[in-house]
Order: C-alpha cells, then structure tokens, then sequence
C-alpha cells in the first residue's frame, strides 16, 4: 500500500508542477503582450515627432518668407511695382506690354 501512496504523491506533484508551468508560461505570454504594444506605442510616438518636426520646420520657414513679404510691403516702391507686375497696373502716359514665357522644355 505506500506504493499506492506513492504514486498518488509523485502524481500530485507532478500535477502541481504542469499546473505552475502553465500559469507561470501564461504570465509570461501577457507580458510579451504587454511590452510589445508598449514598443509599438513608442515606434508610433518616435515616427509622429520626426514628422510633427518636419512640420513644425516648415512652418517656421513659411513664418520667416511671410514675415518678409510683410516687411517688404511697407514699403511703396515695392507696393507698386508688385501690382504693376501682378495686376497690371499702370500709371498714366504707361503702355503694359506683357510677352509671354515660354515653358517647353525642348
């Protein structure tokens, strides 16, 4: 008979052993999960602050080419040989001849 027991005792350990392998792989399993999506989440965040620094350049280079057409338009030679150009405006005694660009590349 302490054969019998025996057996039931390795059986049991063995039991809780599978049992502690299985909760203790499970464990492990969700904290793979779990730090995989936090290194996605970074990659994600990393790849959105290059762009929104791309962005945030341009902007900038943007704010100084129109900071510099305000500061040119305070002044009025400027004023007016812009709306000469642009609007075809001429003071009087002026003919406006306007020759067209020519855009082929051959």
């Amino acid at each position: 008979m302490t054969r019998v027991k025996g057996k039931k005792k390795t059986n049991k350990a063995k039991t809780r052993f599978f049992i502690l392998c299985f909760v203790f792989l499970g464990l492990v399993c969700l904290s793979v999960g779990f730090i995989f999506n936090d290194w996605l989440l970074i990659v994600k965040n990393k790849q959105e602050i290059a762009n929104l620094t791309l962005y945030y350049s341009d902007l900038l280079e943007e704010e100084q080419s129109l900071n510099s057409e305000v500061t040119k338009l305070h002044d009025d030679e400027y004023i007016a040989r812009y709306a000469r150009e642009k609007y075809m405006y001429s003071l009087p005694g002026e003919f406006i001849i306007k020759i067209p660009e020519n855009n082929d590349s051959n």
